[in-house]
């Protein structure tokens, strides 16, 4: 670090001369070396899809979550520190239903990734805390039809995409997906492109255990955790 920036990263609420939050700027880079997360809007739907790394044999796979259920219609995945994201994702879900119970209806997908995002942006400028670990992707079929997906980062800002990556070969699988997506593609397409783009991150490492799937159809708008199976399908075509 330059010597001039030594002590500005000492404290969250502390900008350095050049306007930087340092401790925000770390909780980003604690992301990039998290396992590696998609999500895709698809023309059926929405798909997430999630590398657990599982480095140590004695792990039960099944045990490891990187998607969640948020709702019926929504659902979420994470990259970073799991522990800040299941914080986050049990806020959602809070949310969720509460909106549920108060007004008998669905919510809709922004209204939920403003919520964490509320609570991501309080640890930015608040003494005494730190910022998340985690950068989350939330997305959805709307009350409305639409399938929407947003990707939120430490700093609580939050974008609406087509498709995103987060984590681990970031730059590697964006790339691909600016080759190989585009709007009219199906979530088994989808699938598809996923595991192409992790099996040229992972080479030899990729298995079927350590990948981690989900969608939501706009047909039934139902959260869907995919089969190994179907994974495996996806693996065989990569």
């Amino acid at each position: 670090m330059p010597h001039q920036l030594m002590g500005y990263d000492r404290a969250i609420t502390m900008f350095s001369p050049d306007g930087r939050l340092l401790q925000v700027e770390y909780a980003k880079k604690t992301v990039k070396q998290g396992s590696t997360t998609l999500g895709m809007v698809c023309s059926d739907g929405i798909l997430f899809v999630a590398d657990k790394r599982i480095v140590d044999k004695f792990v039960i796979p099944e045990s490891v979550e990187k998607v969640f259920e948020i709702d019926e219609h929504l659902g979420a995945a994470a990259s970073g520190i799991l522990s800040d994201a299941r914080v986050l994702i049990e806020r959602a879900q809070v949310k969720a239903q509460q909106h549920r119970v108060q007004f008998d209806s669905e919510i809709d997908s922004v209204s939920v990734v403003k919520e964490i995002c509320n609570l991501m942006q309080i640890c930015t400028q608040s003494g005494g805390l730190r910022p998340f670990g985690v950068s989350v992707i939330l997305g959805g079929v709307d009350p409305d039809g639409e399938a929407r997906l947003f990707e939120t980062d430490p700093t609580g800002i939050f974008f609406q995409y087509k498709a995103t990556v987060i984590g681990e070969g970031e730059a590697e699988i964006e790339e691909i997906l600016q080759k190989e997506y585009n709007e009219k593609i199906t979530i088994e397409e989808g699938l598809g492109i996923a595991m192409r783009a992790l099996n040229k991150l992972l080479e030899k490492r990729l298995n079927l255990e350590r990948i981690e799937a989900a969608c939501i159809r706009k047909s039934d708008r139902k959260f869907t955790k995919l089969s190994p199976d179907d994974i495996e399908k996806a693996l065989k075509k990569k």
